[in-house]
């Protein structure tokens, strides 16, 4: 027996146990989390100090969330076919030295693509982190806490990022906020390193990759955020937005032919089909909407057309960060009490309530935002553990790695159309420069329009994701139910 086999069996008996590997994993969620927050309270200075258009603005942010998105399904794959740990560690490497470059940008274009590297590497690093967490413990009580930890760490940096990036901005320049990811890598990287051990030859398969597939779906994801950008910047006059329109349709069409075909699929359809799945992506991908599409309105509403400065303005968020960070007992009570199935629907139902309090009533004051704030952050506390749960318990035990990458691609394809949307609306209907200092009425009352048009629209579409959630989700309960019934005659 080898000493790698070996050490595979021997699993930690506690999480203090394994708190080395715990902790290199919680980075890895942290820089997730931490990344698609931190940055948005900066955008107005990035805009002012790079002299930023409002497509770039929106792409500094939506680079990421696209190529994250849009490559994570593919190094899944790569991971269970060359290992997962080693995926990590390299993914890892390549994130430090992306963060260490924003410190040499000087264009809105260099820091796109800054960006759009960073994305490589969370696709590199996300997918491995719950695949290597259930990997640790040979138990599921000791998994379920160790997911519970791992998660919370998350959650902590996306309620703390908008806040400590407003302190940040005020004594040191924006480029800070990327480079913090430097030591969160290196802790990663130590930890993973160290605590967990090399993979199984055994644990890994030799199929072949589904490289035509890879192609075809990060194709398809791209050329879908690029068309709402396409037809503002160029109008529907020109052939440019139809174009990616068709290639976008195109490439889907194609997408679905060739892994309804291939003999190694990238993506199994009929497992996305089961009830469970299918619901659990649906749960997730309208919590991504909501908070992406909020995250960037809320930060742009309070500095750009009330006038807060980023201190101030990180203050705002402080109702997201006190139910994150502190609602953790009582989301898990409330899971406790009415189940996974009912806490997945009614938490993303808080989601979508949120974001419509926002769209409707922002205009008239702080209050209605914080409102708006209080039921998306109530509704990610409980929804950001049992959906994804609900999706790895839907399928078979042997294909819980693709289904975490599922779990993550639908959240990041969600953030990414969410700040298309929101970017594509406030170009649309805004004149000007949105990093102006100084706006006038027209310019607040056309911002005001596009929120309440903006957050409008992400609500429609979170609110039919949860209608798709909830009809898929009774196709369980009412399986269930048949089973009893068969079983009790």
């Amino acid at each position: 027996m080898s000493s790698q086999h070996t050490t595979a069996i021997v699993s930690p008996r506690s999480l203090r146990e394994a708190w080395i590997a715990l902790a290199g994993l919680s980075a890895v969620f942290l820089f997730e989390m931490l990344d698609n927050s931190i940055l948005n309270v900066a955008l107005p200075t990035i805009g002012r100090e790079l002299n930023a258009s409002t497509t770039s603005l929106q792409w500094v942010t939506g680079a990421y969330a696209v190529v994250f998105g849009g490559l994570m399904l593919l190094f899944g794959a790569i991971a269970d076919r060359f290992g997962r740990r080693r995926i990590m560690l390299i993914g890892l490497v390549l994130l430090a030295t992306a963060s260490l470059a924003t410190a040499f940008v000087t264009t809105s274009q260099e820091l796109i693509a800054v960006r759009a590297v960073m994305g490589i590497a969370a696709a590199m690093t996300t997918p491995g982190s719950i695949a290597l967490a259930f990997r640790l413990f040979a138990g599921d009580t000791l998994r379920v806490r160790a997911m519970t930890l791992i998660s919370t760490v998350g959650l902590v940096g996306l309620a703390i990022g908008p806040t400590v990036g407003g302190f940040v901005l005020a004594i040191a320049p924006w480029q800070v906020l990327l480079l913090v990811n430097v030591p969160i890598a290196v802790l990663a990287f130590i930890g993973i390193r160290v605590g967990i051990a090399r993979d199984d030859a055994a644990d890994l398969h030799r199929d072949p990759i589904d490289i035509a597939g890879a192609a075809l779906g990060t194709a398809t994801i791209v050329l879908a955020l690029v068309t709402p950008t396409l037809f503002v910047n160029s109008g529907a006059g020109s052939w440019a937005p139809w174009t990616a329109a068709a290639l976008a349709i195109t490439s889907a069409t194609f997408f679905v032919l060739r892994e309804r075909s291939a003999r190694f699929p990238l993506i199994d359809l009929g497992l996305i089909a089961r009830p469970l799945v299918s619901s659990g992506l649906a749960y997730k991908a309208a919590t991504g909407l909501a908070v992406a599409g909020m995250g960037y309105m809320v930060t742009l509403q309070l500095q750009l057309a009330w006038g807060w400065p980023p201190y101030l303005a990180s203050v705002g968020m402080l109702p997201q960060v006190i139910v994150l960070i502190f609602g953790g007992p009582l989301a898990n009570r409330f899971i406790e009490r009415v189940g996974l199935d009912r806490a997945a629907w009614t938490s993303a139902i808080s989601v979508v309530a949120g974001l419509a309090v926002y769209g409707l009533f922002s205009s008239f004051g702080y209050v209605w935002v914080a409102i708006g704030l209080v039921l998306v952050a109530a509704g990610i506390r409980v929804n950001g553990v049992v959906a994804g749960t609900n999706v790895l318990r839907g399928l078979p035990k042997n294909r819980t790695s693709i289904g975490a990458a599922l779990v993550d691609t639908a959240s990041e394809v969600a953030t990414g159309t969410g700040i298309a949307v929101t970017g594509t609306v406030l170009a649309a209907l805004f004149t000007g420069t949105i990093a102006s200092s100084h706006w006038s009425a027209v310019h607040s009352a056309q911002f005001q329009d596009a929120v309440t048009i903006a957050g409008l629209s992400l609500t429609a579409v979170a609110a039919a994701l949860v209608a798709f959630g909830i009809v898929r989700s009774r196709l369980v309960d009412s399986t269930v139910a048949m089973e009893q019934d068969t079983s009790a005659v």
